[in-house]
């Protein structure tokens, strides 16, 4: 695993401790793609998907999930609080909100 994905995963286990929940897939993953390449975002995805034990899964898999997860335009209120426990947890890519 790349060190940046490495870094990734492990603020995300360290944000997230039980595991990322599947609600803030979406979220995560619009923070994620501002910051990541394609390749980073399936590489991460496929580490936060390994993390609830779901077994062996195949890469078309991943690529199918964060297809469907980033085709979702998130909640803004979501994205900020999924950003409020990453930087908790020291994520230095979770960009402050914008001001209008």
């Amino acid at each position: 695993m790349p060190s940046r994905v490495a870094n990734v995963v492990g603020w995300l286990r360290e944000g997230y401790p039980a595991g990322v929940p599947e609600h803030d897939y979406v979220p995560l993953f619009a923070l994620l793609r501002r910051t990541l390449t394609e390749q980073e975002v399936e590489d991460v995805a496929l580490a936060v998907v390994q993390q609830h034990d779901r077994g062996p899964i195949a890469h078309e898999a991943i690529e199918d999930l964060v297809s469907r997860t980033t085709a979702q335009e998130p909640i803004e209120r979501d994205v900020a609080r999924v950003r409020a426990v990453l930087a908790a947890a020291g994520w230095p890519l979770a960009d402050p909100p914008a001001d209008d």
